[in-house]
């Protein structure tokens, strides 16, 4: 597994990649001894921009279709992401399906199950929110201790979810 020390956003396939180093995340997970090795945390595919729509745009699907390249060594690409252990996606709602939408085609590929169930809503006042539920998972479940982790997440909560994460220098916004 490669050990990521830093957080980098890139734009890959038209998919947007945070890596979030777990180690900063340590002081507040006083329960756990191990992390994750990595999280990935990517936003879904191209939406087609229409009013109801709630899946993904033919290049979205097109995108989606190629996202298990990002993790396979190329001529152009000598060292991948590191692949998925398990993967999460932001769970359905009635705006939206893409995030489940996006890693489909991954996870059939890699014969991984797709954990669906948390909400990417912004949380109200002092309610907990999806994005609090899945990082108490993420760190608090020993079957992901040194395991990579890949997020798919709508936008809106992007930055909430990398916060909670505890990723440093992560955009404060979309």
């Amino acid at each position: 597994m490669i050990a990521l020390q830093r957080i980098g956003l890139l734009a890959l396939l038209g998919v947007a990649w945070l890596c979030v180093d777990p180690a900063s995340a340590q002081q507040d997970a006083k329960k756990n001894a191990k992390f994750p090795q990595c999280i990935l945390i990517i936003r879904h595919a191209d939406k087609t921009g229409e009013k109801g729509d709630i899946h993904l745009s033919k290049r979205g699907r097109e995108r989606a279709d190629v996202l298990h390249r990002l993790f396979e060594a190329s001529k152009d690409r000598a060292k991948p992401f590191p692949t998925p252990d398990f993967i999460f996606a932001a769970a359905n709602d009635k705006s939206s399906q893409r995030p489940l939408d996006t890693v489909t085609p991954l996870a059939k590929s890699l014969k991984l199950t797709i954990h669906d169930k948390f909400d990417s809503k912004l949380p109200k006042a002092e309610e907990k929110s999806g994005v609090h539920k899945l990082r108490e998972e993420i760190f608090g479940e020993a079957k992901y201790y040194g395991k990579t982790i890949l997020v798919s997440w709508r936008h809106k909560s992007l930055p909430e979810l990398a916060k909670a994460l505890k990723a440093t220098n992560a955009p404060t916004e979309w």
